[in-house]
């Protein structure tokens, strides 16, 4: 089973959100971990219509009641060991279709269940978890006015919810005035991630590459 999903939480192909993608993979395939699927939100074409109120929802896990490209993810996402969501911070919080995965993928039955004392049945428990979030907004700005919203709801919102331990959050700024330079560091950092988050678990040693996706590199906001 895929070890690793990486979430590319952007509508933009070919961005630099891309790019750090590319070079989080290229880390866990130097580190020998390379079976990954990535899920490239700028190319998956998810339901638009609004969902009816049955397909946020997957009693005791039954997916066939949801779209097939809904189930799809679900699977993905029930087949991964590592989580990593990138993605640019917009207005404040996370670009609509990485909201729309979010929304329609981790559904109560699946990702967490109910159970009457306002505290969660946490599904995913035993799975880890990476945000990498780039914005134009300087670091003071976002934690004094934004207060980290966009990283609180993944990391607290959905994943402590979820049961998915977070091993690191990476806030890389100011890309819009960022040099050459500092876009080379950003991604020789997540080249780092990656071969440090292809050790979290044992079964990483021995696996074969098997990177199921197209090539994602890219460059530009």
């Amino acid at each position: 089973m895929p070890r690793t999903l990486v979430i590319v939480g952007t509508p933009v192909p070919g961005s630099f959100t891309h790019a750090l993608a590319d070079a989080y993979i290229s880390g866990l395939r130097a580190a020998g971990e390379s079976d990954v699927v990535v899920r490239d939100l700028a190319t998956t074409d998810l339901p638009h219509d609004p969902p009816a109120r049955t397909a946020l929802r997957a009693p005791d896990g039954a997916t066939d009641h949801l779209e097939p490209v809904v189930a799809a993810l679900v699977d993905e996402l029930l087949a991964a060991e590592h989580v990593v969501v990138l993605f640019p911070q917009w207005w404040g919080g996370q670009p609509a279709v990485l909201k729309a995965w979010l929304d329609r993928v981790v559904l109560s039955g699946v990702a967490f269940r109910s159970t009457g004392t306002g505290l969660p049945e946490k599904l995913l428990r035993g799975r880890t978890a990476r945000v990498v979030m780039t914005m134009d907004s300087p670091r003071w700005w976002n934690q004094l006015v934004y207060r980290d919203s966009a990283v609180v709801q993944l990391t607290r919102a959905t994943f402590w919810y979820t049961g998915v331990k977070v091993v690191g959050v990476d806030r890389l700024t100011v890309v819009k005035t960022s040099t050459p330079e500092h876009r080379a560091a950003w991604l020789a950092r997540l080249e780092a991630r990656g071969r440090r988050d292809a050790r979290l678990s044992p079964a990483a040693a021995g696996r074969r590459s098997a990177v199921r996706t197209g090539d994602i590199s890219g460059s530009g906001w």
